[in-house]
Formats: structure tokens, sequence, C-alpha cells
């Protein structure tokens, strides 16, 4: 759930909002060379997060520190990844998007789509050109698995992105003890019920890793053809 030292942690941490910096890769934005903003806190507390240190830790790095960084790489990079944590709880979100798309970056943004109003807001003012939506898990095991009450806005958020027609994924990590294959048809149905159209992404859960909560060796098998439908491909990334 979230709390009330959450919020605190980030209003203190705003002038260095970010916990570190990927200076590149190939891997994250789709046929673009980009780099990664890791912003620190998160609302939500995953079992399976793989940052524990980004989202219980703070910030390091200031804004103009990064700006400094990305005037370096212009003609070089050409996207910047805004991720976490949930990069889209920190305030300064809005005004460091506008300088990067101003430096002439494209712009991608990794989240778990709890701030819908954010996002709207985003895409009214066309600085948003990319989206990865996290896709936690049915709204029978949601609070269970993210620890927090805010399904109706992740909802919210699919529902506006799909809307809007920018270019998004949606992506959901798998462990056997937390997900069922009947999980993720479930889930499925929800985005056909949507009227999404396209892929989606299952990933492992990457074994014998350090994350927020403890948990057994997942299984890492299961028959990801048979989720496809007409509508929607499941592409496995391992």
């Amino acid at each position: 759930m979230n709390t009330n030292n959450e919020l605190i942690s980030l209003k203190e941490n705003a002038s260095k909002p970010i916990y570190s910096l990927t200076p590149f890769t190939l891997l994250d934005y789709p046929h673009k060379s980009a780099c990664i903003l890791w912003f620190a806190g998160c609302n939500m507390r995953c079992l399976y997060c793989y940052n524990p240190e980004i989202v219980l830790g703070k910030g390091s790095l200031s804004f103009e520190k990064i700006l400094s960084f990305l005037q370096s790489r212009k003609n070089l990079l050409d996207a910047v990844v805004f991720s976490g944590g949930e990069c889209l709880l920190h305030k300064k979100v809005f005004s460091m998007i506008a300088e990067v798309k101003k430096m002439g970056f494209l712009v991608k943004i990794d989240t778990n789509g709890s701030s819908p109003k954010v996002i709207q807001h985003l895409l009214n003012y066309n600085q948003i050109d990319y989206i990865a939506l996290d896709y936690k898990a049915p709204e029978s095991k949601f609070e269970a698995i993210t620890q927090s009450n805010l399904y109706k806005s992740f909802s919210a958020t699919l529902d506006l992105i799909i809307k809007s027609q920018i270019p998004f994924e949606v992506r959901t990590t798998y462990h056997s003890d937390l997900l069922t294959e009947e999980n993720l048809k479930e889930m499925v149905a929800f985005l056909e019920s949507r009227n999404y159209v396209g892929n989606y992404y299952i990933q492992y859960f990457k074994n014998n890793v350090e994350t927020l909560s403890k948990l057994e060796r997942s299984k890492n098998k299961i028959d990801y053809q048979k989720l496809s439908t007409p509508n929607i491909k499941i592409i496995l990334r391992e």
C-alpha cells in the first residue's frame, strides 16, 4: 500500500530524483539506441521486483547532471528511457521530459500504470513517443502481488493509451508461484475486452537474482503459444 513515508521520501529527494544512469542500450527502445534514467522510489512493492535498491533507495543524480550527459550524446543516441522504480511519481518529470524532447531525443516511459492523469497530460502535449506498460497481474491477484490497490489506475491507463494510438507494449513477468497459465489466459481476455490488438510480451522471472521479496525458484515453462488469440500475439522474452 502507499504510505506517507514513501511520499515524504520522494519529496526529500526531489532535487536528485534519479538513482542511476545506463548510458547506452539497444534493448530498451525498439530499433533505437537509448540511455536509461532509473528513478528512485515506487508506489508498488511487487514480490518479484528485480530493482529493490532502486525502489527502496534514494536518488543520487540531479537532472542538471543528466542534461549535461545528454548534451554530449546529441546525434549519438536516439532516445531517452524514463524508468525506475516508477518515474511518473516525480513532479519534475514534466520539465525533465520537456527538456529532453527539446534536445531532439525520443522519449520512452516504463510505467506500472498507476498514474493515468500524468500519462494523459504527457500525451496531450505530445511528450511521449513510446510506452512500456507493466501488466502485473489479473485483478484477483493484483493486490497480493503488487502490495497495492492500484488496479483501477492501471486499467484506466491501459484504456487511455489504447485510445491514444501511441506506439506501446504490454508486458508481464511470469513466476510460477505467483501466476498460473489460467491467470495469463484471464489477462489476455481482459486485454481483448479493452479492444487491445497487438503483441503481449511475457518474460520469465530470472531465478537466482535479488528481489524485493524472497521467492522460490520459478518453474519457467508455459505453453505461451496457446495463449495467443487472433488479435493478441504472445511473445516470450526469456
